[in-house]
């Protein structure tokens, strides 16, 4: 459970402010059709992330524990530095949006948006460190919908109120915290 809950905690944070929570709300802005949105933002993220935490579970498989240790202290570590540097929203990636409706265009931006996205990045290294691809999966899918389905109903207005830069560097300090203790258990042998 612990797996789950983390996984669901860290996104939520890291996803406050990034550029597909700001794709949620310029497709809320632009369609005021919230139900198709979070539908094609559900979508998005269990194909995406699933993919993700399949390539975490492959990834255990194929790299001796030692070094996957080390290997996950240091990308939670990064992670927590490239929470820090705020995104920026790509026009290309809302421009699916007069082809394919509002949820084709949700799907198909918001699965691009996530490609490389930290938030992707972070599932693969959760699934890897828990051991647990589908509690991940479905942690870091719980934590994107707890951030973007909020921006879909009430978009701009409350991204004005929260204190983003706060919000950021409290998701760093997790990653900080979860590459810390990785680093520690693999420096000392203890199986965290």
């Amino acid at each position: 459970m612990e797996a789950l809950f983390v996984s669901t905690g860290v996104v939520a944070l890291a996803e406050i402010g990034d550029k597909t929570q700001l794709l949620a709300f310029i497709l809320a802005a632009r369609f005021k059709k919230p139900v198709p949105i979070i539908l094609g933002i559900l979508a998005a993220t269990l194909v995406n992330h699933g993919l993700a935490g399949a390539l975490g579970a492959w990834i255990t498989s194929v790299v001796n524990p030692g070094v996957l240790a080390w290997i996950l202290g240091f990308s939670f570590l990064g992670m927590a530095l490239w929470t820090l540097i705020p995104d920026k929203m790509e026009d290309d990636e809302t421009s699916a949006a007069r082809r394919f409706g509002v949820f084709g265009a949700t799907l198909i931006t918001f699965f691009l948006a996530e490609m490389g996205d930290k938030t992707q990045i972070a599932t693969v290294a959760l699934a890897a460190h828990y051991g647990a691809p589908l509690l991940v999966v479905i942690g870091t899918t719980l934590g994107m919908l707890l951030a973007d389905v909020p921006a879909v109903f009430v978009g701009d207005r409350l991204s004005a109120r929260i204190p983003m830069k706060l919000v950021h560097t409290i998701a760093a300090a997790v990653f900080a915290v979860l590459g810390l203790v990785t680093l520690w258990g693999a420096a000392t042998g203890v199986k965290l």
